[in-house]
């Protein structure tokens, strides 16, 4: 495990949900974030590097974790934790951003106390 963990945040098409997350993460001092989608026509697709960087993914739907997992059945993914954020904000919506961050820092402080 690095210093500064490395987060990667993951939704469907990297435009909104994880997009929001890197954006309001990008310049915390306690770890390094990322963001992709898994759809091809994402705007940053996911790749194998993102995984082997990542100490933690965040995906945003259950069903996001099942299609990661089933994408790299090949390799040990990185643990993956479920925000249960569905797709219905835009990017940097007042109140994505409100869960992201309360739902983000628990999770961290649950798995690194940061």
């Amino acid at each position: 495990m690095t210093e500064r963990p490395n987060i990667l945040v993951v939704c469907g098409r990297n435009k909104k949900r994880s997009r929001t997350a890197e954006y309001i993460f990008k310049n915390d001092n306690r770890f390094n974030i990322r963001s992709a989608g898994l759809s091809p026509k994402s705007d940053r697709k996911i790749s194998e590097n993102d995984l082997h960087w990542a100490d933690l993914v965040f995906v945003m739907e259950t069903r996001q974790r099942a299609k990661l997992s089933e994408l790299y059945r090949h390799m040990e993914l990185p643990k993956v934790e479920i925000l249960n954020i569905t797709d219905d904000y835009e990017f940097m919506d007042e109140e994505l951003i409100e869960m992201l961050t309360d739902r983000m820092n628990d999770a961290l402080n649950l798995h690194y106390q940061l």
